[in-house]
């Protein structure tokens, strides 16, 4: 079929895309800003333009600097009491009184320490992850923090990318409704509510595409997949209200993205109309020149502001090159003036100008708080395997072996980026299975120090506990120094003896249960040969231990599903779900060397000749204790009018023997396009409550502006054709419709 004239395509712009719920211009902050920006000087001004990371302690020298109108804003300043004092010191003793603004990392958490943001995502229940977030938001306002470098929403689907961790995962749309929770979650209704924190969309953009999986390097994206992949998560974040953007470490396309005028002025600021600040990440402007993108840090200071940069994090090039650069008429004023108001902008949005000065106070930890991470933690874990039922285990069990180096590993349970966790608040799966079994039925043995280690010492202590216990729960996975930033890791394995210690545990012969705690996905095969049954934990925070051990021993169901796929073999890696097809696919099961040649290509399909090119577990994959059962798939018409809806339907029953949740997935994949599209993509999700033998309608509606995706002129259509939909409980199976969009 002929692509051009494209076949009579219409434009159609996304609902989120088409009215960002950014916060719209107050004209009396606009005034205010206005009075503010005509009495400041320029070295007040290139203050407003700089953040530091000095403050660990309030010193003299800081209070000075503070006066002086230095800083606008800290990075992980100080405690409550230093912070409160600087905000006094900045409203009563500086010139202009123009607030400070206390950022830190608030990714999962504050004091209460909510599942790495890859295993929120995992619970696909963006209600419980906007509460996670609210609750982040009050501890950590409590201490004075106003403004959270989260979410991140990288498209990640390099598991040997450390930052994974962070991420929501590999898919857009489950990206965007995961980030935009986070943010309602911070900034509630109004920014001005003073247990509200601005949100920071990071990393902008295409830093989970980094090449090879490691930290910092080139990232290389088409544009068309930049805009229908990398991009789609940023603009729902500022749909939802983000008042902040934080730009990426890499290069982009040769561009890093701390300078990059395309990212930041045209798609960002013209495109999107976004009228927040923006912030580099730590030290990135002057490391354009390690880049080889600037010849110099004042070269490098000039590209950052002219592409779009408001804030400089802790590194000092604006406050040392910009009066020269304005001198020199290198740097126009106007580019500075426009820096200063989206600052001043974000702090008046915040209420920081009017509030009452802060008096210092200690956030805590409540049972509310505890429990609601408890949930989040049992909606998060994944049950990828289940062999004859063995799980949920009987209360009434005599015995049980808890093996391995993270079941009683509190830092290690809260994962990266935890920096205001509390090792004792954390309740580890071996204290929450003592309390349900009692000292004497839960037989404890490490078996190794660490993930890492390799020392064998404690194999026979563990040995000796399984052969004396009815069921041994293995504890392993990667601890917290493993993943996170600048945790990249060539292999993804289990690291250490663990495998040695699983296969040393099962010459007990004893049904074995693994529990995985990690920060990516791994590989395990080797594990998952003798174990029984596999939960992936994740690092699933505070609470991590008595989730745990509530899916377990069937206080609860699991319900999460993968947000990202799980491959075979590093071999794989990238490997994802919404993959475009190839001109000679292959079938799942295709192995071995081709017989044919290329005269006779018998054979000579995509595919490896060592490994199933199928993923070990697909995205969207989750097993529970019932069995749910997909049924009678239906569509409200075969066509779908570009002005219209098409509903689709399915009905879900319970066919097990306990009340739980599933989470349904709706996939659609256009048959015929002007640019080749992914054989599936995520377009919609419910999480789907039934009791034993209950049966519901699941129904998902789709429009014209649901299909769409950019063309060869990078714009946003849906093109008429044929459709395929799919509802399903991962990307991997589900019922299969058809319906053609005129």
């Amino acid at each position: 079929m002929s692509h051009t004239p494209l076949r009579f395509v219409r434009l159609v712009v996304l609902f989120f895309a088409a009215v960002l719920a950014v916060c719209p211009l107050d004209s009396s902050i606009e005034q205010r800003i206005d009075s503010l920006l005509a009495r400041m000087t320029l070295d007040e001004k290139i203050g407003q333009m700089s953040q530091s990371t000095s403050m660990a302690t309030l010193t003299e020298s800081i209070k000075a600097e503070i006066r002086q109108g230095r800083w606008s804003s800290f990075l992980n300043a100080g405690g409550p009491a230093d912070r409160a004092e600087a905000q006094r010191i900045a409203r009563s003793e500086s010139r202009l009184g123009i607030p400070l603004l206390f950022g830190r990392d608030v990714l999962h958490g504050y004091r209460t320490i909510f599942p790495i943001p890859l295993g929120q995502a995992a619970s696909w229940d963006p209600e419980l992850i906007e509460q996670a977030a609210r609750t982040a938001a009050v501890e950590a306002s409590t201490e004075g923090i106003r403004w959270s470098f989260a979410p991140m929403v990288d498209i990640a689907r390099d598991p040997r990318w450390g930052r994974i961790a962070e991420s929501p995962g590999e898919d857009p749309y489950l990206a965007s409704v995961v980030g935009a929770a986070v943010v309602r979650g911070f900034q509630r209704r109004s920014l001005s509510d003073p247990q509200s924190i601005a949100a920071c969309a990071k990393h902008y953009a295409g830093y989970g595409a980094v090449e090879a999986g490691r930290e910092y390097n080139s990232a290389w994206i088409p544009e068309v997949l930049l805009r229908d992949v990398y991009l789609p998560p940023f603009r729902a974040m500022l749909a939802a209200g983000a008042v902040s953007v934080m730009a990426a470490f890499n290069t982009i396309n040769g561009v890093p993205a701390t300078g990059n005028e395309f990212l930041l002025r045209r798609i960002l600021r013209e495109e999107w109309g976004f009228d927040g600040t923006v912030v580099s990440d730590y030290t990135a402007i002057p490391e354009m020149e390690a880049h080889g993108y600037a010849a110099s840090a004042g070269d490098a200071a000039r590209e950052a502001l002219g592409a779009g940069i408001d804030i400089e994090m802790v590194s000092t090039t604006y406050h040392d090159h910009l009066k020269e650069l304005i001198e020199s008429r290198r740097v126009p004023m106007q580019w500075v003036d426009d820096a200063v108001r989206n600052v001043l902008r974000l702090k008046f949005r915040l209420g920081l100008f009017d509030q009452p000065i802060p008096v210092s106070r200690q956030a805590v930890i409540t049972a509310d708080a505890r429990g609601l991470a408890q949930r989040l933690t049992m909606e998060s874990v994944v049950l990828l395997k289940n062999e004859n039922h063995l799980l949920p285990l009987a209360p009434s069990i005599r015995s049980v072996a808890i093996i391995g180096p993270l079941a009683d590993s509190p830092v290690d349970q809260m994962g990266s980026w935890a920096m205001d966790g509390r090792a004792e608040d954390v309740v580890t799966p071996l204290a929450a299975l003592r309390q349900t079994l009692g000292n004497a039925r839960a037989l404890y043995a490490p078996g190794l120090k660490n993930s890492r280690a390799t020392d064998r010492n404690g194999f026979a202590v563990a040995l000796d506990a399984a052969r004396k216990a009815d069921v041994v729960l293995l504890f392993l996975g990667e601890e917290q120094i493993l993943s996170g930033e600048a945790r990249s890791r060539a292999f993804i394995n289990l690291p250490g003896a663990q495998e040695d210690l699983v296969s040393e545990v099962g010459k007990a012969r004893k049904p074995m249960v693994a529990i995985i705690q990690a920060g990516r996905p791994l590989t395990f095969q080797k594990v998952t040969a003798q174990a029984r049954a596999v939960l992936y934990a994740w690092h699933p925070g505070t609470m991590g231990g008595p989730a745990i051990a509530d899916l377990l021993f069937g206080r609860a169901v699991p319900s999460g599903k993968l947000p990202v796929t799980f491959p075979r073999t590093i071999g794989q890696v990238p490997i994802y779900y919404a993959r475009l097809n190839t001109g000679r696919p292959a079938s799942p099961a295709e192995l071995g060397i081709p017989m044919g040649n290329p005269a006779n290509p018998e054979g000579y399909t995509s595919k490896y000749i060592d490994v199933d090119l199928t993923p070990e577990y697909p995205f969207g994959y989750g097993l529970s204790y019932n069995d749910f059962a997909y049924s009678q798939l239906r569509l409200s018409a075969q066509t779908l009018m570009e002005d219209g809806t098409l509903s689709v339907s399915a009905d879900l029953t319970n066919r097990g023997k306990y009340g739980g949740a599933e989470v349904v997935q709706l996939y659609v994949h256009c048959v015929t396009a002007s640019v080749a599209q992914p054989v599936r993509v995520l377009k919609g999700l419910r999480r789907v409550q039934l009791q034993p033998g209950e049966t519901k309608t699941v129904t998902f509606v789709l429009t014209a502006a649901d299909l769409a995706y950019h063309n060869q002129q990078m714009q946003l259509v849906a093109e008429p054709g044929p459709y395929q939909v799919w509802i399903a409980p991962d990307s991997a199976r589900g019922l299969q419709g058809e319906f053609t969009l005129k």
